[in-house]
């Protein structure tokens, strides 16, 4: 699949002012005051701009920040990480491979496995629920929702 940034003047025109300012100008958005904090439905998030797969629900868990978090990345290649020294510190921020979209920071105080915490802005994000992966191009990612069908015991 490929991925593409659309021009200053398709992204005013096709974001709303949150998406664009969370995405183009690194901002963000307030906890607990955002579309996905909460959300508890399978699928998939992609970048807002791109549309390329950037984290998964299986591996998203509740942080108590009120953004967004995940252990890990759905696809390692669409991400990358910056070093980010504002606000008197020095963090690392997530931004997406084919858009430089700015998506959030990553921290090492999340649970096992991974001991990471993405935490992302839900401005950067689009979910795409499991019942919309294939019509929406991303069926080959059905099989992380599949549970496991176990085998009637009686003969």
């Amino acid at each position: 699949m490929t991925f593409r940034k659309l021009s200053d003047a398709e992204l005013r025109r096709t974001l709303a002012p949150r998406q664009y300012e969370v995405t183009q100008h690194d901002a963000t958005e307030p906890p607990f005051h955002n579309e996905y904090w909460d959300n508890h439905r399978a699928g998939i998030y992609v970048d807002v701009v791109s549309g390329e797969p950037l984290f998964s629900s299986v591996d998203k868990f509740d942080s108590g920040t009120g953004w967004p978090s995940f252990t890990k990345p759905l696809e390692t290649g669409n991400i990358r990480e910056r070093v980010d020294r504002s606000l008197f510190t020095v963090r690392t921020e997530i931004r997406s491979t084919h858009a430089d979209s700015h998506l959030g920071h990553v921290f090492d105080d999340g649970p096992p496995p991974t001991g990471l915490r993405y935490c992302m802005n839900s401005a950067a994000l689009r979910f795409i629920p499991v019942d919309r992966l294939e019509s929406e191009g991303d069926g080959r990612y059905l099989p992380l929702f599949q549970t496991a069908v176990t085998k009637d015991p009686t003969p």
